[in-house]
């Protein structure tokens, strides 16, 4: 149930998750604990009823609860955290992109009259 929440949801850098629980407690661990449902040292460890975890990167979270027996019982979830987008550009840079494009169009406009001024040129004389 939790990961197909997890799936159902995009996450990106920055977001939190907010567990609420009692006589429980929330771990971080790594992919191989995640399936073993057992960590002696997980990555982050919280029981205090109430955790707010910051995903911090993009990438695969693994989160499994710590009392025995539950995680194999089904409380565990992956999150994915997608890749940060490209910042879009700002005025200033598309505008240099199209001054850029416009001096290359002239300089190739100005390159070809040269070149076929010299062809006729060599026609005529």
């Amino acid at each position: 149930m939790y990961n197909q929440w997890a799936s159902d949801n995009r996450f990106k850098v920055n977001d939190t998750l907010h567990f609420n629980y009692t006589k429980d407690s929330v771990l971080v661990v790594t992919k191989d604990e995640y399936e073993k449902c057992h960590s002696a040292h997980p990555i982050f460890f919280s029981n205090n009823g109430v955790t707010v975890f910051t995903l911090e990167r993009p990438g695969l979270f693994y989160f499994i609860s710590g009392v025995s027996g539950h995680c194999e019982r089904g409380q565990k979830m992956i999150i994915k955290v997608l890749e940060p987008a490209s910042p879009p550009q700002s005025a200033d840079q598309n505008e240099q992109k199209n001054d850029a494009a416009v001096a290359m169009a002239t300089i190739s406009s100005a390159t070809l009259i040269s070149c076929i001024m010299s062809f006729v040129g060599v026609l005529f004389f």
